[in-house]
């Protein structure tokens, strides 16, 4: 028996809530399995982010894949909209296989991402073709077209 039951969530920070369930949504199949909102305490000491601290929260499931998109009205978004480096410790991506590379690309840049130039390869020994994009805040993800996914 685990001390720990099972992985909720992971949590992106958003710029602009409603753009960011279009894009996970309706770009990338995700349905929306509820939200929240919350203010102030205690929630502003568990984020380190001011008594006057404002969350507005939406859940999205795909493939028993929960993801939490995290927006600040007050005190807003620090950062800047671009992918992080690979060897920046902490999250790097999330990887994501389609059946056709140049179709996702498409469908991720209808949706208000982009491609990071110059990541897309092909790897002979897994039969793949594969790129990193980004959603329209920066958070970078994998677009693995393969035959066989090597990781089942």
């Amino acid at each position: 028996m685990s001390t720990f039951d099972y992985i909720m969530h992971v949590g992106i920070c958003v710029a602009d809530l409603d753009r960011a369930v279009r894009f996970y949504r309706d770009g990338l199949g995700f349905k929306e399995a509820g939200g929240l909102e919350i203010a102030g305490e205690p929630t502003a000491t568990m984020l380190e982010l001011g008594s006057d601290m404002e969350l507005h929260a939406v859940y999205l499931d795909r493939d028993g894949f929960r993801i939490e998109l995290l927006h600040y009205p007050t005190p807003g978004t620090v950062g800047e909209a671009k992918p992080r480096p690979m060897n920046q410790l902490g999250l790097t991506h999330f990887a994501v296989r389609v059946a056709d590379l140049d179709e996702a690309i498409a469908q991720v840049e209808r949706f208000g991402g982009a491609a990071v130039e110059g990541t897309r390869i092909q790897n002979e020994e897994f039969g793949s073709d594969l790129l990193y994009v980004t959603d329209p805040d920066g958070v970078r993800f994998e677009l693995v077209q393969v035959a066989v996914d090597p990781t089942r």
